[in-house]
């Protein structure tokens, strides 16, 4: 069993990244009222404090959320402001308490006929993620499942309404994540070839990550479906050496997120948010973003 929590990273900047274009791509699916099926592969717990123990152990919020719920919401773009907004709906006080991670943060925005399947394989997280969308009350249909994200979502793809958005954002702790990222991409479109597909991974210097946009466009392209990928690096990714001869790791650079059958208003959406968070959440001059795209 692997020992990664998504609560030691709440708030940071891939989430800020993930979210942002979660909720772009959530808000132009809801617009239709045919019922969407939404799926989340590594769900987590859902919600997250922090002021807890994990969030406080990293302090990863300090340079994520924070400084974006800090900026002029008037000066941000209309994607950001959208991600600020729900995210201050979970903090009535002034204080940036609790952090909402996908689930909760769909869960903002599905309606009645819609439905949200989660998958944590963890018992702690499901347990809290069950705990947790109860409590939200949300409005639709919401399945909880303590199994293998991998695995368990074959058995969803199709949708019966043919409306569907998958997410997938493993923690890519055990290198195999990165190899079943793409297979489980391929699986899905050949059920569900109409289906919005979101994956998150990381920037680091290991070759499966570089590899991972490399292999969706090309699973995209011979599918013959458009895709879109945004990148953020907010910091070098080289050894730090300290005066006492230390080497200090950078911790995560960078991340991205790889859309296939994006809606079509989405880079539109990421194309002025993106250099706001590189401005906002850049911690040194290798801070960057890039954007692109290719229609189906």
């Amino acid at each position: 069993m692997f020992s990664y929590r998504h609560a030691f990273h709440a708030g940071n900047h891939a989430d800020v990244l993930k979210h942002t274009t979660l909720l772009a791509i959530a808000q132009y699916l809801v617009q239709k009222d045919t019922a969407l099926s939404v799926i989340d592969t590594h769900a987590g717990a859902g919600l997250y404090r922090l002021d807890g123990d994990f969030a406080n152990t990293s302090g990863e919020a300090q340079h994520g959320i924070v400084p974006i719920m800090a900026a002029d919401p008037a000066k941000l773009a209309p994607a950001l402001q959208s991600y600020v907004e729900l995210v201050r709906s979970f903090n009535p006080g002034a204080q940036l308490r609790n952090y909402p991670g996908s689930p909760a943060l769909l869960a903002g925005l599905l309606r009645p006929q819609d439905r949200l399947r989660l998958f944590e394989l963890l018992p702690q997280d499901a347990r809290s993620l069950q705990g947790n969308m109860a409590q939200l009350e949300v409005p639709c249909p919401v399945q909880v499942l303590m199994e293998d994200g991998f695995a368990g979502v074959k058995r969803f793809v199709p949708p019966p309404s043919r409306r569907g958005l998958l997410l997938c954002d493993p923690s890519y702790e055990m290198k195999s994540d990165y190899a079943k990222v793409a297979a489980l991409m391929e699986d899905c479109l050949l059920r569900f070839a109409t289906g919005c597909y979101a994956v998150w991974y990381p920037i680091i210097a290991r070759q499966q990550a570089h590899d991972v946009p490399r292999r969706l466009k090309t699973l995209a392209t011979k599918a013959g479906k458009g895709w879109l990928h945004a990148t953020l690096t907010v910091k070098s990714s080289k050894l730090h050496t300290l005066p006492d001869g230390q080497v200090q790791r950078p911790g995560l650079p960078g991340s991205g997120m790889f859309i296939i059958n994006p809606p079509f208003a989405l880079r539109a959406a990421l194309e002025p948010a993106l250099p706001q968070m590189v401005q906002l959440l850049g911690q040194d001059k290798h801070a960057a973003f890039t954007l692109e795209s290719a229609g189906g």
